[in-house]
């Protein structure tokens, strides 16, 4: 039974009276409309039209882009819904994640890196009052995962790192701004990423622990946010088995193996009866292969919500999905009960945000006379400066190479990795220019010359590449006399579809730093804070953690000594080996 009144509705009885007569009033179609949480494709009124009329979609995200337009969209959206919208983004790291001009606060592992759980707080804060500011209510954030493998190439940055209490206060944290802002939260990714190295984009992917190791950690996180009042919970396609194991141990390896968003025990059994969480259950995006690929899409959708989950996030196709949805509840896959269950879920989570009454005055979505102030916040442009101030990590030192000083280190050769090789990014452009400012003549290495070795054995050298090899018989003694330090930065975050977030250096040549002992090179990582597994020769290392101008700016003030290193790594940057802690 759903409890309306209790957390994290806690619904009054006009709220709830709300939620029944919806429900009472509903047709099966509008019933099974709102299961839906589409992405937004197109900001064409036929399009809109279509999700608010034909489908009468629950829930919808769109990517960033320009506040005004996003306005104007969700605007339309919430006029033309009989029933008030969830507008969804993925607050993660700031308000840029909402909208293009919002405020990049810092992913949540340069926020735990502050070792304040503040910082948590102004991060739900930042990035949800910005999301409000055009009309978002509900945020895919915070991400609770425990970043316990460092290989995982979807987890890391995205992660408040791999101690439970600070993944748990820095995520209190963020639910307490959150709710001051008025959105609801979705603590993700049940039943915990993390684990495994794999991500659940590209396939079903493994949390491996046991059932007591699980319920000391994750189960720990849950259970203690579920308790802060979190409305809704976004389930993975990440299988459990021994949880499962422990729940039904006759279970058959195929319900072992099942991914969350498809299993009855790990959400019913698991998160709605062991976590007593009464709130509402959201399915990953399911264009990911570990849902797609575990059984056929006609029959996972109805299961996803026969089977416990209250929303479905994102379709391959909307009609089909809306055609598989309904026949499965025509075919009894999806019953009477469950329907009515999921409906009232998403209903009560709609009217715990008063939905209803700001349809009812018109203030759904804020005036766009509004949105430049929000976006312009002086109190948390400071805020941001602050936590880049305290986010930045010395990993070691162990050559006494820092300070740099424009006057001992003036020549200084920058390389820069990045995934896309390019003459120079934004943020190649922004660091290099950081470094000219303070008096550093700055040679930036020129990575389109990277050789490629099949066309150098056919004959095909281009210029580039001749500038390369030339590199190569280059005598020591000249690399060291044109450079009095280098510095090798990577910028290689978190992404989905990923096998990997490796530094991937030319071989040959001055790319790959095989000059440390001839002439005194940092690393600095804004990205992957697990990047010294490949340059282990480096002796003086820097994490930063997010790619913006605020946290560059902290950087280089950090490197030239003006600004002491204040950063706590929320995870073991030496990967559990000794010899990269020299």
């Amino acid at each position: 039974m759903i409890n309306l009144k209790k957390a994290p509705f806690n619904l009054d009885q006009t709220g709830i009276d709300w939620v029944t007569n919806t429900l009472n009033n509903m047709t099966l179609e509008e019933k099974i409309g709102q299961l839906f949480c589409t992405i937004g494709m197109s900001d064409e009124k036929a399009a809109l039209d279509y999700l608010t009329k034909n489908i009468q979609i629950g829930g919808i995200m769109f990517r960033p882009t320009s506040g005004e337009s996003l306005m104007t969209t969700h605007r339309y959206l919430q006029d033309n819904s009989k029933i008030p919208l969830l507008i969804a983004a993925n607050l993660e790291s700031g308000g840029q994640e909402a909208v293009a001009e919002g405020i990049n606060f810092g992913m949540p592992m340069g926020v735990a890196a502050t070792n304040d759980a503040e910082f948590g707080y102004r991060l739900g804060k930042v990035s949800c009052a910005q999301g409000a500011a055009v009309g978002i209510n509900w945020s895919f954030a915070p991400i609770v995962d425990i970043d316990m493998n460092f290989r995982n190439p979807i987890t890391n940055l995205r992660t408040f790192g791999s101690d439970v209490d600070k993944v748990i206060n820095m995520s209190k944290g963020y639910l307490r701004g959150a709710a001051e802002e008025g959105l609801a939260v979705s603590i993700k990714h049940f039943p915990g990423d993390g684990v495994d190295e794999r991500d659940q984009h590209l396939l079903t992917s493994i949390n491996s622990l046991s059932a007591s190791e699980w319920r000391e950690t994750y189960g720990r996180v849950y259970q203690e946010l579920i308790k802060e009042d979190a409305q809704t919970v976004m389930v993975g396609h990440i299988a459990q088995p021994e949880m499962v194991k422990a729940l039904k141990p006759d279970a058959t390896r195929e319900e072992q193996y099942t991914p969350g968003s498809l299993s009855p025990v790990l959400l019913n059994n698991l998160l709605r009866e062991e976590l007593d969480f009464n709130g509402l259950i959201v399915t990953d995006a399911t264009l990911m292969v570990g849902f797609t690929s575990f059984m056929s899409r006609k029959d996972a959708v109805p299961a996803a919500i026969a089977n416990g989950c209250d929303m479905f996030l994102f379709n391959k196709s909307v009609a089909e999905d809306f055609d598989y949805m309904l026949k499965g509840y025509e075919d009894g896959v999806i019953t009477e009960e469950r329907l009515n269950e999921a409906v009232t879920r998403i209903l009560a989570t709609k009217a715990s945000l008063n939905l209803p009454e700001k349809q009812a005055n018109n203030t759904l979505v804020p005036s766009v006379e509004s949105l430049p102030k929000a976006l312009a916040n002086e109190e948390h442009k400071a805020w941001t400066s602050e936590c880049a101030d305290a986010a930045v990590t010395l990993v070691k030192d162990t050559q006494n190479m820092l300070p740099l000083n424009p006057t001992t280190h003036k020549r200084l050769y920058l390389n820069v990795i990045e995934r896309s090789i390019v003459a120079e990014s934004d943020f190649t452009k922004s660091l290099k220019e950081a470094l000219e400012k303070e008096g550093f003549e700055v040679t930036l290495r020129n990575r389109l010359g990277n050789i490629d070795a099949a066309k150098m054995m056919a004959g095909d050298i281009s210029e580039e590449m001749m500038a390369s090899l030339a590199d190569m018989q280059q005598p020591t003694s000249e690399f060291s006399k044109q450079f009095d330090a280098a510095l090798i930065v990577g910028n290689i975050g978190a992404s989905s579809n990923e096998v990997t977030i490796r530094l991937a250096f030319d071989a040959l040549g001055n790319d790959i730093p095989w000059f440390v002992k001839d002439v005194p090179t940092a690393f600095v990582s804004f990205g992957n804070p697990y990047h010294l597994l490949d340059v282990p020769m480096v002796s003086t290392v820097i994490n930063s953690y997010t790619s913006s101008e605020t946290v560059i700016k902290a950087t280089v003030d950090k490197m030239l000594g003006r600004s002491d290193f204040k950063g706590v790594s929320p995870v073991d940057p030496f990967c559990g080996r000794e010899e990269l802690t020299f």
